[in-house]
């Protein structure tokens, strides 16, 4: 119900695909997580990445530190659907080996990739099979030279070693990748991918890296990408947090819906809750927020406690319940449909978001069908 009109102006950059995902250009904005399994253990990493997909997860990248690791990623490759990125410095026959089994992406630095004859390797193996490479610079991992050159890390050093770095694909005509500049501090973070944003077409890679666990990990996440976000900055990202790879995704995908910048799943409109409630809405919102976790259809859900607010809000929203006394007034696409009562009412709410769910999804089947 709620409007979902465009406010922030995107910065224009060259559109490019990993596996069958635009990245740039009018794409929208994907949502990125990395595994934590060990790589060789092949069963664990795939059934990692299965829960990323049900999260909704666009990209999934894989750490692959060894050549044993880049034989199992071939086979993680084969089971699952989303595309995979490859993780990997040093060793530059490990990129050349996942090339030849199928990746989506490669992840490297061309500076700790050693020679220019390596990288160039590399760089040609990405031409002949099509592969997108993606430039990662972190303000921990500067190269010797700009360390001594800037004293410490700075948002001008982290974009001098990401130009350079580019310097190394522009001489070898290759034009096919993206590019982050992350660091664990906020601004020094936001300050580089200004910087950045206006010196080069590629697609940017946001992320704030090491931000910390699930709660402050999600806020620096949120503050650091969505001041770039607001700006028109950014075309993918991932949310790095020492936590359950499946709440980077969650976590990124609310920060794109709450600058209207994506929809995906529900956004549940939800009172802080006070004295004047009618039911436990904090206890509603985690119980709904668990059991209609696989939905990524768009919707708002509005779950008020008391009649405040709640008629307000419930009228916005797909589906809305305003607290009452003695019962709670259902609103199903701005007007008022039943009451229900405190007992039982999660499951009955349930079962209502997930058919107008169900009808969304066969109302757009018939738009399709009838274009």
């Amino acid at each position: 119900m709620n409007s979902n009109k465009q406010f922030i102006k995107r910065r224009i950059s060259k559109k490019i695909y990993v596996g069958n995902v635009a990245i740039g250009g009018d794409a929208p904005i994907s949502v990125q997580s990395m595994t934590n399994t060990e790589t060789c253990d092949v069963t664990a990493t795939v059934a990692q990445i299965s829960r990323l997909e049900k999260a909704g997860v666009d990209i999934v990248r894989v750490s692959v530190p060894s050549m044993d690791a880049a034989e199992a990623f071939g086979e993680i490759k084969k089971r699952v659907y989303v595309p995979l990125v490859a993780d990997i410095h040093f060793d530059y026959t490990i990129a050349l080996r996942v090339a030849e089994l199928g990746v989506d992406c490669l992840r490297i630095n061309p500076g700790n990739i050693g020679r220019e004859d390596r990288v160039k390797a590399v760089v040609d193996a990405a031409k002949d099979k099509n592969i997108p490479i993606r430039i990662g610079v972190n303000a921990g991992s500067l190269e010797k030279d700009l360390q001594k050159k800037y004293g410490e890390p700075s948002a001008q050093a982290i974009v001098e070693s990401a130009l350079r770095h580019i310097d190394y694909l522009d001489k070898l005509d290759f034009h096919n990748f993206k590019v982050s500049v992350k660091a664990s501090d906020v601004f020094m973070a936001v300050e580089a991918y200004r910087i950045l944003a206006k010196q080069i077409e590629q697609p940017l890679h946001l992320g704030i890296t090491e931000a910390g666990g699930l709660r402050a990990g999600t806020v620096k996440s949120a503050v650091g990408l969505g001041i770039l976000l607001a700006e028109g900055i950014g075309d993918t990202l991932r949310i790095s947090l020492a936590a359950d790879p499946v709440e980077e995704v969650k976590v990124g995908f609310d920060l794109l819906k709450s600058l209207k910048l994506r929809s995906r799943g529900i956004n549940f409109i939800a009172c802080p809750s006070c004295s004047r409630q009618n039911f436990d809405v904090v206890k509603t919102i985690n119980e709904l927020e668990t059991c209609l976790g696989d939905l990524l259809v768009p919707m708002d859900v509005a779950v008020i406690g008391c009649v405040v607010n709640g008629p307000g809000e419930a009228k916005e929203a797909d589906i809305g319940l305003a607290g009452g006394t003695p019962n709670n007034l259902v609103y199903i696409d701005g007007k008022p449909t039943h009451k229900l009562s405190n007992e039982h009412f999660v499951e009955e709410l349930e079962a209502l978001i997930r058919e107008k769910a169900q009808q969304k999804l066969q109302n757009e089947a018939n738009i399709i069908t009838r274009s």
